[in-house]
């Protein structure tokens, strides 16, 4: 081939790359709302892929696995998470956490459907994941029959249920605490004006903050603290053949999409009261003296309007970041 028609031939193959199908597509993947949708997907996905595996080990694999390694499953599975998608969406894989983002005034709430539909459907993805690995196990240890409760039970693989010592009421006040206890330290993890962890550990000590809910306050209800976590996977068994006890067991299923959305908000509302009403602010020092016109014109709010002087109605962050990682668990 000679030189004048490779250089022919780069000019067609550059003509193909660059048509107008796949510049839409460029500009659609580079899409904010894109790109967050995503984040949250895989980082869900993630997070449950490693938990629901931890929860099929303890229930198939006897020895194979325990409440423990559950828990380290999920912790570390949301570290994982973090280091994915915290710079891009936050990392929520949480729509409690996505709910009180938007209900204090952090995020707006065009970007709940958005956050939420990638959570869900990560979580579900994940959950027929972890069934086309388990499958053969699965049905060995339920001699075929797909069941919610009893001695070979398999649903509770995939979502939480009551067991019998809890009643429906408790269950849903022990999520309230529970989730609540997970949004009260994460805002402690996070804010950078009080004594947030070290740049770089977020992740990790977000993990750990997982595990220990789950080794100390995990038994009564399974701590599902997460819609996210539990109703995808949920719907999933239903279609995958364990059939509407799924939902009707104890009634449960709503409990676990409810109450964590009001345990997360109360417990922000509790931070912001406790703790960042009493933090101490520190008066600012201007190093050059400035004109009065130019001091007004600094301590503004920062404007969205073109007119000078019009502060933006836009409410206030409660959170120290743009983007805090303000995860999840199981």
């Amino acid at each position: 081939m000679t030189q004048s028609d490779r250089k022919r031939r780069s000019t067609r193959v550059s003509k193909v790359v660059s048509t107008p199908t796949a510049t839409k597509m460029q500009v659609i993947w580079q899409n904010e709302n894109v790109r967050e949708f995503l984040a949250e997907f895989i980082s869900t996905y993630v997070m449950m892929v490693f938990g629901l595996g931890a929860v099929a080990h303890m229930v198939l694999g006897g020895k194979l696995g325990s409440y423990l390694a559950v828990n380290l499953g999920f912790g570390f599975g949301v570290t994982i998470g973090v280091h994915m998608a915290g710079n891009i969406s936050g990392a929520h894989m949480n729509a409690a956490l996505t709910f009180t983002s938007c209900a204090l005034g952090r995020m707006s709430w065009k970007k709940f459907p958005v956050y939420v539909l990638g959570q869900f459907l990560g979580s579900f993805v994940a959950a027929a994941t972890i069934y086309g690995l388990f499958y053969n196990a699965i049905i060995d240890f339920s001699g075929g029959k797909l069941m919610t409760t009893g001695p070979t039970a398999t649903a509770n693989i995939f979502a939480t249920y009551l067991p019998d010592h809890m009643t429906l009421w408790r269950g849903f006040l022990d999520e309230v605490v529970v989730t609540g206890m997970l949004q009260l330290c994460l805002l402690a993890i996070a804010d950078k004006g009080n004594n947030p962890t070290l740049l770089g550990t977020q992740a990790i000590v977000t993990g750990i903050l997982v595990v220990i809910i789950g080794i100390s306050l995990g038994m009564n209800s399974g701590y599902a603290i997460n819609p996210s976590r539990d109703l995808p996977p949920r719907f999933f068994t239903f279609l995958a053949g364990w059939g509407s006890q799924v939902f009707r067991t104890k009634d449960w299923w709503w409990v676990p999409v409810v109450a964590p959305p009001l345990g997360a908000y109360c417990d922000a509302i509790i931070y912001l009261f406790f703790i960042g009403s009493n933090k101490r602010q520190e008066p600012q020092v201007l190093e050059n003296p400035l004109t009065l016109e130019d001091h007004r014109i600094s301590v503004l709010p920062k404007t969205t309007s073109h007119q000078p002087g019009v502060a933006s109605l836009t409410p206030v962050s409660v959170y120290p970041e743009d983007r805090p990682s303000v995860l999840y668990h199981p």
